[in-house]
């Protein structure tokens, strides 16, 4: 990004504190990232203010700043009233830059849902990547400064910005596309996940439209047809519709046929477009990751990539974010667990596309004990404990031998379980490790699932350092 302050505080607008500066770096909010001719923008948060990292940042090369609070800054600055909203015009104004360009054929790709947000990401970006250069978000950075700070990573040769959009609360999308509207929406599911920001799954999925009213003129949408929610959001925007379903809906434009799951669980399916059927070999465990799968694959085939290309790309696809279906062997003193690690997030969806998993993994090895270490699912609202409980009833119905809960809300799901296979509920991530080492016998199936904020992922990251220690 090339901008001068002094342009920038005529856009947002700003108050210019100092002389005007060229920005030849990256748009940073973290002090740590910062870089010869970068631009800092201070945020005060909850558990830290951005203004008292301004030394740190100037020190490691930023050359201006964007600051809620006037001061004797080192460096020249923007004076703004919200320098989140800040950040995020200046990415709004940064893309309209690269769109207006000479010959640009820059394509931004909005993508939401209730569950598979990251690895739909993922893949789509791998898929788009074979083709041309691609900018998508590192992990699940999709919140208004997420976005923003990943929009600003595109470069003038980006042909496709690919951005993963979260929202827990109405408004939240209808914001973020107010700065960058995408030139293709994908809407995965509309489910039970942050309930507690929304109140019903009605306004959660007008919630989710709010992406499809955001589009482009022009823009194309791709919806889930085995989702009746999603399928309704197609009157959100006049925009041509295409159409996914992994349950081989013949009214779909892209489908799935004969799904099958190898031994460890992972989907092969026939990829049906038009007249056009190949067989794709996932490298993701889970069935519910076709769903996710035919969402990439679909938005590839709207934006023009050839079939036999999406193909290709789909079976060479990889999960690349930490923490999602990675299955692996963590070694003990004698013998080994085999983990599927899905705990970067959890909700009632992906608990139960979880466990279906675990439950099938367990099918190819009967003699193993089947273990699951599930942390609370947090907003969730007033439905919390019911939703908890159906989880306990998913857990049991898959036979799973050792439940181990973590977290104050998990409290509910534990109930349901306790006097029906072996159960013990903890507070910490550290307990329920002490649990497996006690309850977890050598060549287990273990899944770790939980919301990130139940830090169940901790085990995870535990459990590889010992395998990468080996």
């Amino acid at each position: 990004m090339r901008y001068s302050l002094a342009a920038l505080a005529q856009v947002l607008p700003a108050e210019l504190l100092g002389n005007d500066v060229q920005i030849d770096g990256p748009v940073v909010t973290d002090s740590r990232e910062a870089k010869p001719g970068s631009l800092y923008v201070a945020r005060p948060g909850e558990q830290a203010d951005g203004h008292d990292y301004i030394p740190a940042a100037v020190k490691a090369g930023a050359v201006a700043l964007v600051v809620e609070k006037p001061g004797p800054w080192p460096v020249p600055a923007l004076l703004v009233e919200d320098s989140t909203k800040a950040l995020a015009q200046i990415a709004g104004t940064y893309i309209e830059s690269l769109r207006s360009a000479p010959n640009s054929q820059l394509q931004v790709i909005g993508i939401t849902g209730s569950a598979g947000k990251t690895t739909t990401k993922d893949l789509l970006a791998q898929i788009l990547a074979s083709q041309a250069p691609t900018v998508s978000n590192l992990r699940s950075f999709n919140n208004e400064v997420g976005m923003p700070l990943t929009a600003l990573k595109a470069e003038p040769e980006t042909r496709f910005l690919v951005l993963e959009m979260g929202a827990d609360a109405p408004g939240n999308l209808k914001y973020l596309t107010s700065f960058i509207a995408p030139d293709a929406a994908v809407e995965l599911l509309v489910g039970t996940a942050h309930l507690g920001g929304f109140g019903s799954r009605e306004v959660l999925a007008q919630t989710k439209a709010e992406l499809v009213a955001g589009l482009r003129p022009q823009g194309v949408k791709i919806l889930n047809y085995d989702d009746s929610a999603v399928r309704q959001m197609a009157a959100a925007h006049e925009g041509p519709t295409w159409y996914f379903s992994a349950q081989g809906a013949a009214e779909a434009t892209v489908r799935a046929n004969g799904i099958e799951l190898d031994e460890i669980g992972r989907p092969s399916f026939e990829l049906c477009y038009e007249e056009q059927n190949a067989r794709v070999q996932l490298s993701l465990v889970g069935k519910h990751h076709v769903a996710n799968a035919l969402a990439a694959a679909t938005t590839a085939l709207a934006l023009a990539v050839p079939y036999e290309q999406v193909v290709a790309a789909l079976g060479l696809s990889q999960a690349i974010s930490p923490h999602r279906m990675h299955v692996f062997a963590a070694p003990l003193e004698k013998g080994q667990w085999t983990v599927i690690d899905d705990a970067y997030n959890a909700n009632p969806d992906s608990m139960k596309a979880a466990l279906t998993a675990l439950a099938h993994l367990g099918q190819s090895q009967p003699e193993a004990t089947r273990v699951a270490v599930l942390g609370q699912m947090l907003e969730l609202g007033p439905q919390s404990a019911e939703l908890h409980r159906q989880v306990g009833e998913q857990a049991l119905a898959a036979q799973v031998h050792v439940i181990i809960t973590v977290g104050p809300e998990a409290e509910p799901l534990h109930d349901v379980v306790k006097d029906k296979t072996q159960a013990w509920h903890c507070e910490t991530p550290a307990d329920a490790r002490k649990l497996l080492d006690k309850y977890a016998p050598a060549g287990a199936l273990i899944l770790l699932k939980g919301s990130n904020g139940s830090r169940v992922y901790e085990i995870a990251d535990e459990l590889l350092q010992g395998v990468n220690e080996k």
